[in-house]
């Protein structure tokens, strides 16, 4: 029952400073994870202890929580521990929203760490697009050669000022990145390399331009990919592009019709296809007119996930273009205008009542400030990925749910009850014997658990670690599972 308890104590809101101190002597080792990882804020003391531990683990843990921000865990960017770095590169994980990080730290990233934690960096999600953006303007050398891999992004002011560039870091990499685009140097490089399939050969043959030589024998090859490269890169002359889109595989059709340029024959055809997701892909297609996206025969799927999307990481909307798709009647379109953060209010209010799901539920994860209706009805209605996530965000309505929903059939429902802050004593004590784990254990931490109940759930096998964190535990209680 150790373990449980002091993990409870870890996350435990109420748990002063001296008993988190006392957690990450060498006596609680088990409660180091649960305390670093998980907890949700701490005192400037605790961060100081954390960031000064001896055990690398600590630190470790600490600069992976998805709740600290980055200022904080930047503290420990220059960590003598390779894992620590290692671990403050990768981030949270994919399956949290990441924290973004401030410049000074991606800069001190940028400048010691390896190319290995580098990749990790970049895929994590925790570095802001304007950060990236901005490196072609840095003043360290070292970060403008960077600023290549944002090539698509940069203006053509930017461009033309990094063959000129003072510095011959960032001239040789703007000339290995104009290498890259030479489809003649392309095709030297894929006749050095083994003609078995590879992640070079493939990485050029998908994202580099191509020589018509290689796209012949692509096309007249016998991999069952080469259709599929030619399909996605985006130097496929029309005239094979026009080809894949009469391919007998699907896969490849998609790919088609997925492409930014199309011939608007290609495009009329694709509106035919006989597989539903082909008419799909094409029907959103920006050309088109709302006329002819009504005449496309397309399916929305409602059974599917609607997640928050990290912001920071992509470049801001065309407010015309969000604005013109939150007005169409594609119900795609819509959804993809419903996660832009930057809606005005009267968007937000004509999102909000829109009748497809996909549309309320994608407004409701990633609008900052959506409608507090809106995030309930959404959590009533969506049953798929990150439905909790709506209850957490700003502006929730939580008074009142106990009263609405506490003898609810489903129990994610019924946990909402558990939210209330005026949640009543018995209703509490009840929730912590309910079917359904998660209503017990959301019961578990509610202040309102008669005191009788909670003292008892601490000798509970499966309850102990929640009662445990519930804010309302005596500090006499906490005291004495320290010295147990």
């Amino acid at each position: 029952m150790t373990a449980p308890l002091l993990h409870g104590v870890a996350v435990n809101p109420a748990a002063p400073t001296d008993v988190l101190l006392r957690l990450l002597t060498s006596r609680h080792k088990e409660a180091w994870s649960p305390l670093c990882r998980q907890r949700r804020d701490f005192p400037d003391a605790v961060v100081d202890a954390i960031v000064t531990h001896p055990e690398p683990r600590v630190r470790a843990d600490f600069v992976r929580n998805p709740y600290v921000d980055g200022e904080v865990r930047g503290r420990l960017v220059d960590d003598p521990e390779w894992i620590v770095r290692a671990h403050f590169a990768g981030g949270p994980g994919h399956e949290w929203l990441p924290q973004p990080l401030p410049d000074w730290v991606v800069d001190r990233m940028y400048t010691t760490y390896g190319n290995e934690e580098l990749g990790q960096l970049i895929t994590s999600r925790q570095v802001p697009y304007r950060t990236l953006l901005g490196h072609a303007a840095h003043p360290m050398a070292s970060i403008r050669s960077t600023a290549v891999q944002m090539w698509a992004g940069l203006s053509e002011e930017r461009r033309a000022a990094l063959p000129a560039d003072p510095h011959p870091a960032v001239r040789a990499a703007f000339e290995r990145r104009m290498r890259e685009e030479d489809a003649e140097e392309n095709e030297r490089q894929l006749n050095r390399l083994p003609p078995h399939n590879s992640h070079a050969r493939s990485h050029i043959l998908v994202n580099r331009p191509l020589t018509r030589a290689v796209v012949d024998s692509l096309l007249h090859g016998t991999d069952e990919e080469d259709h599929w490269v030619l399909a996605h890169n985006h130097s496929t002359p029309p005239d094979v592009v026009a080809l894949m889109a009469a391919s007998p595989d699907t896969g490849v059709r998609l790919e088609v019709a997925g492409r930014a340029v199309l011939a608007r024959e290609v495009v009329e055809l694709l509106a035919h296809d006989r597989d539903p997701g082909v008419r799909t892909a094409v029907s959103v297609r920006p050309e088109l007119t709302e006329a002819e996206r009504a005449a496309i025969d397309y399916v929305v799927d409602q059974d599917e996930d609607f997640l928050p999307i990290p912001h920071h990481t992509r470049p801001p909307r065309d407010p015309a273009v969000t604005t013109s798709r939150a007005n169409s009647a594609h119900p795609l379109l819509r959804r993809h205008a419903a996660t832009d953060p930057a809606h005005p209010a009267a968007l937000v209010a004509l999102l909000a009542e829109d009748d497809d799901l996909g549309v309320r539920v994608l407004l409701a994860q990633n609008h900052p400030a959506p409608p507090p209706e809106l995030l309930l009805r959404c959590h009533l209605e969506y049953t798929g990925r990150e439905r909790d996530r709506l209850t957490t965000r700003p502006g929730f309505p939580v008074t009142g749910l106990a009263a609405r929903f506490a003898d609810a059939e489903d129990p994610s429902v019924r946990r909402l009850a558990t939210l209330d802050p005026e949640l009543q004593p018995a209703c509490a004590d009840a929730l912590t014997r309910d079917p359904d784990p998660g209503v017990r254990a959301a019961a578990a931490r509610h202040p309102r658990l008669p005191p009788r109940r909670l003292l008892a759930l601490l000798d509970d096998e499966e309850l102990a670690g929640d009662g445990a964190a519930n804010p309302v535990l005596p500090l006499a209680v906490m005291y004495g599972l320290l010295d147990a």
